[in-house]
């Protein structure tokens, strides 16, 4: 497949559409995102910074890196990437996310780049970025393979690319579909199908072939007694992460 040829799914991009006016509602369907947000930041933040030399102590460590948030949604992630300094791309295929991201944007007083558009258009305009943020993403598209390919395409050399999904099991099962659809309705049900989740080893897999070098996984795990998130080594039986370089 071409670059400029498309991954996205219509009927993915549909169910976010139908959800846009809710990305900043810390109680709505995007309940869940907002709770595991500062989890994500902190693996987000620490691999950048390890990947390129920063120091977290500083006021703007991420100053002079140009950064992609592709599915940025409502801007959860793009917004404390652009605070710290970055240079952020927000891209998203569902376009009535977009003027959610820029009303907030501008009420934070942040300069986002948020455009209505794919990576794979991205990568056929020549678009080069130093981080490609790519989360719970994958599972959505039509073809992850071609899809992870464009990612790798918008990296420079040295680039990083991090890339977060769902594993694909019962316990997964259990815990997004019956757990945060049919339980909790913290999301629509439908939201997410349990045959396009990825088990850590298929996103390796994909990862390598698409022409980056994975150099981290880990999990991000629920504690329901403490209702709330951490990263784990070990515990990948749901949602996780990972991180990989393009090399040369």
């Amino acid at each position: 497949m071409q670059a400029s040829e498309s991954t996205v799914d219509p009927s993915e991009i549909a169910k976010f559409e139908a959800m846009a006016a809710e990305w900043w509602d810390p109680s709505g369907k995007f309940k869940p995102l907002h709770m595991l947000n500062p989890c994500r930041l902190d693996y987000i933040t620490g691999q950048i910074a390890g990947q390129f030399d920063r120091d977290l102590r500083l006021p703007k460590p991420f100053a002079g890196l140009r950064l992609l948030d592709i599915g940025c949604g409502g801007g959860l992630l793009s917004e404390p990437m652009a605070r710290l300094g970055a240079e952020v791309v927000g891209a998203d295929a569902a376009e009535k996310n977009l003027p959610v991201a820029r009303i907030h944007a501008e009420q934070s007083g942040l300069e986002i780049d948020y455009r209505h558009t794919t990576a794979e258009a991205l990568a056929a305009a020549g678009e080069q970025f130093d981080v490609v943020l790519n989360m719970e993403v994958v599972e959505h598209v039509a073809d992850p393979l071609s899809y992870l390919t464009a990612c790798r395409e918008l990296l420079k050399a040295g680039g990083l690319h991090i890339c977060s999904t769902i594993n694909r099991n019962p316990k997964s099962y259990a815990v997004t579909i019956l757990g945060a659809e049919v339980i909790m309705r913290w999301l629509p049900r439908g939201t997410h199908e349990w045959s396009k989740f990825i088990t850590p080893d298929e996103l390796i897999e994909l990862l390598r072939q698409s022409g980056v070098e994975p150099v981290d996984r880990k999990g991000f795990v629920f504690n329901p007694l403490s209702w709330s998130w951490s990263i784990s080594p070990r515990d990948l039986s749901v949602n996780y992460v990972t991180a990989s370089v393009k090399r040369g």
